[in-house]
């Protein structure tokens, strides 16, 4: 009695429907395991797709050279290069003159979010913040890393040169400052003194997180951040590179500033120079280790889940030998009881996947309903290979039961009680 395929299914399906408490209950590590590999492949994909964005309107050509290899803005310094001496202003021009694959350069300056110990505010009558962060830009620094406005203009050349009381704001902060969406041509107070506002730029794309730190940016001419803040030197420098010459620019420009900080040959630079790509490498570098932990987390569960399997199955066999007596004495192979049983193993497996996989992008699409800054979606490699993988568990930890039921003796079985 040869048994085909889609019998098989029908029967290991009505298996698991007869016992679907007792199923549940053992595919439920199955389900933890595939629900935790989705939903942090989910969010890792929705999370570097921000950060591919917000390098990519930080320019794609363009080399970024820091005193740290930490973020300019946040202030954060590691502990073996705080004692690194102060990029220079002046290095920009060496950079100009002498790199040759270097098209244009830029110099900007953040200002520390507490330069004289108390913590910088912007206000206007009837409203105030300090979710804020300040940076002095050149005019030039727009045709760098090109920028939507909402409202208005950038600083020119000559505000700049001027030093006068200008600043563009970021997206966030004009909200904050006006709601009524009218923000060019009026004044506000940034830590005691009066600007106006030329610009406002557009809702930034991308981020860390779903935040976006330009948002949040006041950003005021270089001349001007100068002058205010006179002790600050944390000075950040933007070469934009030819196209296609960016790798032979970022060499250039490192042996430049080795040279012009007399950096011994052979000790290691003594300042940060990056790349978008190489940012977003260190990014991958970091999410490979969490999607590691996931992966090693999600193994317990499929393990768990899957002995389970194994153990239901093997009480199945006991519980169904004069079944398969009867059905051995009516002529079916040992093929077709291994094939049965492996079946209803890969059955509960699969059910499970499934399960988890739609809890997955259940828990997805509420993160991304909760936290629509962040970027969600469900790649569908994911949703691929947490089915293949529930179904490659049904099938291995199925063999050794559905070779027991195999083996059974007929006339044996048949005796059985």
């Amino acid at each position: 009695m040869n048994i085909l395929p889609k019998e098989n299914i029908r029967m290991a399906m009505d298996a698991v429907w007869t016992h679907r408490f007792r199923s549940g209950l053992t595919i439920l590590g199955i389900v933890i395991g595939i629900t935790t590999v989705v939903t942090v492949s989910s969010l890792l994909t929705g999370l570097r797709a921000g950060v591919v964005t917000f390098f990519d309107e930080l320019g794609p050509d363009n080399i970024f050279v820091f005193k740290t290899s930490g973020d300019p803005g946040q202030g954060f310094e590691q502990l073996k290069e705080r004692k690194r001496r102060p990029i220079k202003k002046e290095y920009a021009d060496i950079i100009q003159r002498w790199a040759t694959d270097v098209q244009e350069v830029s110099v900007a300056i953040f200002i520390p979010p507490a330069p004289s110990g108390s913590v910088i505010t912007a206000k206007v009558p009837g409203f105030e913040t300090d979710s804020l962060s300040i940076v002095g830009t050149e005019a030039n620094a727009i045709d760098l890393s090109p920028r939507e406005f909402d409202q208005g203009r950038y600083f020119t050349a000559e505000e700049n040169a001027r030093r006068m009381h200008v600043a563009v704001l970021g997206y966030n902060i004009a909200q904050a400052l006006f709601p009524d969406g009218n923000a060019v041509g009026r004044t506000f107070m940034l830590d005691g003194a009066e600007f106006t506002v030329v610009g406002v730029e557009a809702k930034a794309k991308g981020g860390f997180f779903g935040e976006n730190g330009a948002d949040s940016q006041i950003t005021l001419p270089l001349e001007t951040a100068e002058a205010r803040y006179p002790g600050v030197n944390r000075y950040m420098i933007t070469a934009k590179a030819w196209p296609g010459k960016r790798k032979d620019a970022y060499e250039e420009v490192e042996d430049i500033l080795r040279k012009a900080r007399r950096v011994p040959a052979g000790q290691p630079d003594d300042f940060s120079i990056s790349t978008p790509d190489q940012i977003i490498q260190q990014f991958d570098q970091i999410t490979g280790l969490i999607g590691l932990i996931a992966i090693a987390i999600s193994a317990l569960g499929l393990l768990v889940g899957g002995i389970g399997v194994m153990n239901i199955m093997l009480v199945s066999v006991t519980e169904r030998t004069r079944e398969i007596g009867v059905r051995k004495a009516l002529g079916a192979r040992r093929f077709d009881i291994v094939a049965q049983f492996i079946a209803e193993a890969m059955a509960l497996t699969g059910v499970g996947g499934i399960a988890g996989i739609l809890v997955a992008v259940a828990i997805t699409l509420l993160v991304g309903a909760l936290v629509p800054s962040i970027k969600t979606s469900v790649p569908s490699w994911a949703v691929i290979t947490a089915f293949t993988v529930s179904m490659a568990i049904g099938l291995f930890f199925g063999v050794w039961p559905a070779v027991k039921a195999a083996s059974l003796d007929p006339v044996e079985a048949l005796r059985y009680e």
